[in-house]
């Protein structure tokens, strides 16, 4: 029974011994898509779902949908749900845009008269026009997100589970999707499974990490994307780096202090942490970090924006390798990614060598975003490959804290400005 005013949704795992079957000297090996998963989730919060392809995320979600049913354990809702999860589920594609919003929401608990009560809101969030009136086998996979999107905003659920669905679609409606999602949490319950960290992060109170079926991890947004990040790595699926700091594969366990390392706590500021958790195959090593004022090259103290700074990476070479590449991210204090940058694209036609027992440094030169006041850290790396193909060698989560005194800007980032006019014309 769900006993807490505030609960909305309550799983419980149930242990058994997995059993081997034997048939004529074979052997067959239960398979559990998903295997201890508790978790309570209360009103007013959101809760981000993680991990791998098939890691159980997507099963998880319609298990508590009820479309699937578990074969142990228990799932307590109280309220009712809807779920966003196959792209076109609950939509028959011979149907038009308008009886597939009746169809939809009658599924989803909605009489006749209250679905025509929200029809036309629910057609002006979906803003697809005249292909309200086709068939929904007429519609790109965009317009039918839009659609399934709008009915779901508008059925009074209590707790909504939407998996990926906002990969989907045009900037324009995903910001829309955000906007219903944040207001939405506020009185009712969200699940939100999705590869896309930095949407994670914003929406989302907790974090759930699942690999094989299994949680790894649940909790702080920030502490658990970094558990996924090296999961990631260690299975060889990261993405392409893109602009971002250097990421691959290598050990995911966080490495103790190396000998000649001090330790720094946070509170220090501007100065390398080499302490805290990090990953790597260990040829190469990050010994230090520094963020100075370009001018004068001295280490800054504080973050204004607008000034013109040199962020300088060095790491110590282990073992001979080539293809270097070094790089860095700019974080907020929720773990969401403001910039980055590496040296790839900038050597990758005239790479140097990373000899055993030398040393590497890297500097970036750029104008310093205008920040909103607050704490941000810093991430670095360094691995050996290509943009797509690289091994990762130093990963350092949090290798700085530095922080932002200026007071006037809001948004994760501000545009340094050149000039501001106004006049009467």
């Amino acid at each position: 029974m769900l006993e807490a005013s505030k609960r909305l949704l309550r799983l419980k795992s149930k242990k058994r011994t997995e059993v081997k079957k034997q048939s004529e000297g074979q052997s067959y090996r239960n398979f559990h898509a998903l295997k201890d998963i508790s978790f309570d989730l209360n009103k007013g919060e959101s809760l981000g779902i993680i991990g791998l392809n098939g890691s159980g995320k997507s099963t998880l979600l319609q298990i508590i949908a009820g479309t699937l049913q578990a074969s142990e354990g228990e799932v307590e809702v109280a309220g009712r749900v809807a779920a966003l999860l196959e792209l076109g589920s609950g939509f028959s594609p011979e149907f038009t845009g308008k009886e597939n919003v009746y169809l939809n929401a009658s599924l989803l608990g909605l009489s006749k008269r209250e679905t025509e009560a929200k029809y036309q809101q629910i057609v002006d969030f979906a803003d697809i026009g005249e292909f309200i009136d086709q068939p929904v086998k007429t519609y790109s996979s965009g317009m039918i997100v839009r659609l399934a999107f709008a009915v779901i905003a508008h059925v009074d659920a209590d707790i909504l589970l939407i998996d990926e669905a906002l990969a989907v679609g045009d900037a324009r409606f995903t910001q829309k999707c955000m906007r219903f999602l944040r207001k939405f949490r506020e009185e009712n319950a969200i699940l939100f499974v999705t590869h896309d960290l930095a949407a994670m992060q914003n929406l989302c109170d907790r974090c759930l990490c699942l690999n094989e079926g299994k949680k790894i991890a649940i909790g702080n947004p920030k502490e658990v994307t970094e558990m996924y990040w090296e999961t990631l790595y260690d299975n060889g699926q990261a993405n392409p780096l893109s602009t971002d700091a250097v990421s691959g594969s290598g050990d995911n366990q966080a490495k103790k202090p190396m000998p000649g390392d001090s330790p720094v706590g946070l509170e220090a500021g501007f100065t390398f942490n080499s302490n805290t958790a990090s990953f790597g195959n260990g040829k190469a090593r990050v010994t230090n970090l520094e963020l100075l004022d370009a001018e004068n090259r001295e280490p800054m103290r504080a973050i204004k924006g607008g000034e013109n700074v040199s962020l300088r990476i060095s790491a110590a070479i282990m073992e001979s390798f080539n293809e270097p590449i070094i790089g860095f991210m700019f974080r907020n204090r929720h773990g969401q990614e403001l910039f980055s940058e590496n040296t790839y694209r900038w050597y990758q036609n005239k790479p140097c060598e990373a000899l055993q027992n030398k040393k590497l440094v890297a500097e970036f030169r750029f104008r310093m975003p205008m920040l909103p006041k607050g704490h941000y850290s810093i991430t670095v790396s360094v691995a050996e490959g290509t943009q797509e193909f690289h091994e990762q060698h130093h990963w350092i989560h949090d290798a700085m804290s530095v922080e932002s005194i200026n007071p006037t800007h809001s948004g994760l980032v501000g545009a340094p400005m050149d000039g501001v006019t106004l006049r009467s014309v």
